[in-house]
């Protein structure tokens, strides 16, 4: 019997995992340089609404929906490290909205940071979804004759 992974394949030999964890490091530093970018060019104050990490995450959602819709069929084994866990994952930034949230609460600004919170999953979710349709519908007129 052979050793299988999670997704009945047959599972790699060992030390097969380094080219996976080299393009995760690569578009991990590409991902973080964009939203350190976006970061600098829309600062915040303190009890400001932090447009940049939310402008980061949602984005970052839609690139997410965007992702999923292309890659349903099979594609190189590291493609999906790099986009999807590097260069998304390295680009959204869901730990920073929380400290965020704390800190535009915590400067007298309560409302504001729940604006900032309700108002970044529902579009976030959103646009994972707008993505998502928005790919399938490109890739059948793309596809249809």
């Amino acid at each position: 019997m052979t050793d299988r992974t999670d997704d009945d394949r047959p599972a790699r030999p060992p030390g097969s995992q380094w080219p996976v964890i080299a393009v995760i490091a690569a578009g991990g530093a590409l991902g973080a340089l964009a939203r350190h970018g976006l970061q600098v060019a829309l600062p915040a104050g303190p009890a400001d609404f932090p447009w940049a990490t939310f402008l980061v995450n949602v984005s970052g959602c839609l690139l997410i929906g965007v992702l999923m819709a292309l890659i349903t069929r099979r594609t190189h084994r590291l493609v999906r490290p790099f986009f999807g866990v590097g260069v998304l994952g390295g680009y959204t930034t869901f730990s920073t909205y929380a400290v965020e949230f704390q800190r535009v609460a915590g400067a007298g600004a309560p409302l504001t940071g729940l604006a900032y919170v309700a108002g970044t999953m529902a579009a976030a979710l959103a646009a994972v979804a707008a993505g998502m349709w928005l790919t399938r519908r490109v890739a059948a007129k793309v596809v249809a004759p």
